[in-house]
């Protein structure tokens, strides 16, 4: 998915610097619990980072965890945001930033209903 001029405010990349994306389902078996949108700035993150996002399904948080970002929250809202899908209820945006305060990535995640379902 392309980063928008909104999407490439919020990280401070001009319209020409790469930006890369991943697109991550949560799943217990067959149900979806989310949905996650995350857009990240290449150029702030090692080569050995680079490499384990685009060649594994290791978690973003986890592979750049040794940068010691910290997670600022945009937005929280009860059902969809515009990049989730039908049957969201609850919704979350937030950047990832540096301790010098740059951004590495913008996430927006989507809770589904699977959610408050009860097993039993």
């Amino acid at each position: 998915m392309v980063a928008s001029p909104a999407i490439r405010t919020v990280l401070g990349v001009s319209a020409t610097e790469p930006v890369a994306y991943r697109h991550v389902r949560l799943a217990c078996g067959d149900t979806v619990l989310s949905v996650a949108h995350n857009w990240f700035v290449p150029a702030r993150l090692t080569p050995d980072m680079n490499r384990i996002l685009e060649t594994t399904e290791t978690p973003f948080g986890k592979v750049v965890a040794p940068l010691g970002f910290r997670r600022e929250r945009l937005a929280s809202r009860r059902g969809r945001m515009a990049e989730c899908p039908a049957g969201t209820v609850l919704s979350h945006r937030a950047v990832l930033r540096l301790a010098d305060g740059q951004a590495i990535s913008l996430v927006v995640e989507c809770y589904t209903r699977a959610n408050l379902n009860r097993a039993g």
